[in-house]
């Protein structure tokens, strides 16, 4: 019978760690993380809210859809909104009629969110540690405090860059519809034998909808020329690579799917550009999409990709940051219909 990963010593640990790491060409800490990652989806998911949670992100297209070649490290999930606020919503009707009532939804989705998760999903993972006697600490941390992080002792360390948590983000203004059933698995189990590894079955938002969710917050960040908060060089990574696996030209072609994204954004998440004018989603993905930001919104970009390749979070295809743009910029111009 296999031994459980976390039944193994600290140094076993560390040996197989290195052992992967070698042929895998992944960092032992990342490879460690990903153990994390992994065990944390199989705990929510192997609880009674496994079907009202949507796995969606980047980590999705990384974990179940095979699509990106990096490492990412956290965890996004959608809450449905008819569970959360079913008293808000006009027939079960996710979009809200009017942004007065969007904005009505909006606030009662922060005051009733972190009370969710504090009294919902952190007990659950914090019973699972228990039953595993795993050392790990959780904290719900955020502006609006809808981040649950799981911090855990590391036996491996890399840049800092990826640091040794994983951040639980959580949404409620959703469905997180279209989505499938998926096993993901950990990334060091093909390597090593004799071992077992935590395994989940999310239920995994669509990757055309993560494509048109990305796609538009590239086109904000574009239109604003500032990014907010750090690494997000990922998020044209990603763009970039569903170009090359074909999933962006199959997004692009599902004309409705843009239309709902953008039909959500446009009540739930208002934006300015940086002249003080509304971001019109509709009109971005029926043409007038901007991907690919310039002068220092560019060069934040730039720095933040450098220092993702230096902590080894791209395996095998490493792109530079020249290449990702540049295949982004041919993207931008597949969505706008000029190529």
């Amino acid at each position: 019978m296999a031994d459980s990963w976390f039944s193994l010593s600290t140094a076993d640990q560390q040996e197989a760690l290195e052992v992967a790491a070698a042929s895998t060409g992944r960092p032992a800490h990342l490879l460690e993380k990903d153990i994390w990652v992994v065990w944390t989806l199989g705990a929510i998911y192997g609880s009674d809210l496994a079907s009202k949670l949507t796995f969606k992100g980047g980590t999705s297209l990384s974990k179940v859809y095979k699509i990106i070649d990096r490492f990412s490290e956290d965890i996004d999930l959608t809450y449905d909104i008819r569970q959360l606020v079913p008293d808000l919503l006009k027939h079960g009707n996710p979009i809200p009629p009017s942004s007065s009532q969007a904005k009505k939804i909006t606030e009662t989705v922060k005051a009733r969110l972190p009370g969710w998760i504090e009294n919902s999903v952190q007990p659950i993972l914090q019973a699972a540690l228990s039953r595993k006697g795993l050392q790990a600490t959780l904290i719900l941390e955020g502006n609006d405090r809808d981040k649950l992080i799981l911090a855990y002792q590391p036996t491996r360390k890399g840049t800092g860059y990826a640091a040794p948590t994983i951040q639980l983000e959580f949404g409620a203004r959703a469905t997180g519809e279209p989505n499938e059933r998926r096993e993901v698995t950990c990334d060091i189990a093909a390597a090593l034998e004799g071992v077992e590894f935590p395994t989940a079955t999310p239920l995994a938002m669509q990757a055309e909808s993560t494509f048109w969710e990305k796609a538009t917050a590239a086109h904000v960040y574009s239109l604003q020329g500032r990014l907010r908060g750090e690494s997000y060089s990922r998020h044209w990574y990603d763009l970039a690579a569903m170009h090359r696996t074909g999933h962006a030209q199959k997004a692009i072609a599902d004309a409705s799917l843009g239309e709902n994204v953008a039909t959500h954004k446009s009540m739930f998440f208002r934006e300015l550009d940086s002249d003080g004018t509304r971001v019109d989603y509709q009109k971005a993905v029926r043409g007038s999409m901007r991907i690919v930001p310039e002068g220092g919104a560019l060069d934040t970009l730039r720095d933040d990709h450098t220092a993702m390749l230096e902590d080894g979070l791209l395996s095998s295809l490493q792109p530079t940051f020249d290449e990702v743009m540049g295949v982004c910029v041919r993207l931008q111009g597949n969505i706008n219909g000029k190529g």
